[in-house]
């Protein structure tokens, strides 16, 4: 392979792509969205002489497919990079106003994820520059929404799919291989209004809800038994929300509890919905009085990939040929759109650079490791889509 990363482009690249606000208007109304930096990365496709559509998801989300063709009969790789941020109102450094400082790359998106999605781009362009010969497409796929509902990756495998993907969230250049699930679910507790001075014709729906929270407890602690993930740990759960009463003076009727259950792989949705119902009942059978209901609102999936999968192996070796040293090999804690491509059947890993501040308020990417990544990423596409 004879590819060529140019270093001092690459950064003027990233920090093209932090100074465009893409913000996710649902986590934060004033921001951008996804339409600009769309168009940015859309012109810049164009230019390395990809095919590019542009996919429009609703009024300020959409998605940005670039492909670099090859001859035919072999294997294709998809990488996936998200093109939104999370706010930035909180951020004790310029967002939009990218530096570099000791080899760092500072603003908004720097590490999460658009260090990234300029080494996506440009292990591809020195792909497409050397013309490297290839008979498996190259799929590049600028996604939307990650950081609230993952809206774009839905959407994305619905019309494309591959033989493997790499989703370059930040990894410090090891190769993610799992990461947890979750849950969101919306308890209502149920009680009887009365005036404050009546408690005879009372039922506190607050008081029942600490119920709830005391069972919401003792699971997250049974959970912490349970036999642990070699590299997640256990699964947990914790209260997120709680809303309930209308004055001081009242019995209140109605209490909110809003919790959060992150699971491990091997874990489904039906347990987890069965395991809401069983907490219900017992509180039920506790008290005839006790009235709650609870639904399961949201669930995604963990995620994990067997180390046995082509994909793994050729970026292992990308990486050993590039570090001199074989990768760590990491879990996720959090979640990411690498579940929706494994769940699509497109073998999935995980790999980004390294940095630090993700949704914090400094954030920094380190330049010597998109560098790496930008080599690491032509690297095996080379590999995996050879002829």
């Amino acid at each position: 392979m004879n590819v060529t990363i140019n270093r001092e482009r690459l950064v003027q690249l990233v920090q093209e792509l932090i100074r465009i606000d893409s913000v996710n208007p649902y986590l934060d109304a004033d921001g951008a969205g996804e339409a600009g930096i769309a168009a940015f990365i859309a012109d810049k496709l164009k230019s390395i002489g990809l095919e590019v559509a542009v996919i429009p998801i609703n009024e300020t989300a959409c998605n940005v497919i670039g492909i670099l063709r090859g001859s035919g009969n072999g294997k294709s790789l998809m990488l996936n990079g998200h093109m939104d941020t999370v706010s930035a109102k909180r951020m004790s450094i310029p967002p939009f106003e990218p530096t570099v400082t000791d080899g760092k790359i500072f603003g908004r998106g720097s590490q999460d994820m658009k260090g990234s999605l300029g080494a996506m781009l440009a292990a591809v362009e020195a792909v497409a520059q050397a013309k490297v010969p290839l008979a498996g497409d190259v799929i590049l796929a600028f996604v939307a929404d990650e950081e609230y509902k993952s809206i774009g990756t839905e959407a994305l495998v619905q019309d494309y799919s591959a033989d493997a993907a790499i989703c370059c969230e930040p990894s410090d250049l090891q190769i993610g291989v799992v990461h947890r699930g979750f849950a969101w679910v919306k308890c209502e507790v149920f009680g009887k209004a009365a005036h404050g001075s009546r408690p005879q014709e009372g039922i506190d729906a607050i008081v029942h809800a600490g119920r709830v929270l005391r069972e919401l407890e003792s699971l997250s602690e049974k959970l912490a038994q349970e036999p642990p993930h070699p590299i997640l740990g256990t699964a947990s759960v914790h209260a997120s929300l709680i809303q309930g009463g209308t004055e001081l003076s009242t019995y209140p009727d109605y209490c909110r509890i809003d919790w959060e259950r992150r699971t491990v792989p091997n874990e489904t949705q039906e347990q987890v919905a069965l395991e809401i119902e069983s907490l219900l009942a017992k509180l039920r059978a506790e008290d005839a009085a006790f009235r709650a209901s609870a639904e399961l609102t949201f669930w995604r999936e963990p995620f994990e990939v067997a180390l046995a999968e082509p994909i793994f192996l050729a970026l292992q070796a990308a990486c050993e040929k590039r570090l001199g040293a074989a990768p760590g090999i990491c879990g996720f804690s959090g979640w990411t759109d690498a579940a929706l491509l494994q769940g699509a059947g497109i073998p999935t890993v995980l790999f980004g650079p390294v940095g630090a501040g993700l949704h914090s308020a400094v954030e920094y990417v380190e330049v010597d490791s998109l560098v790496d990544m930008s080599y690491i990423l032509a690297q095996t596409i080379c590999e995996f889509c050879q002829e």
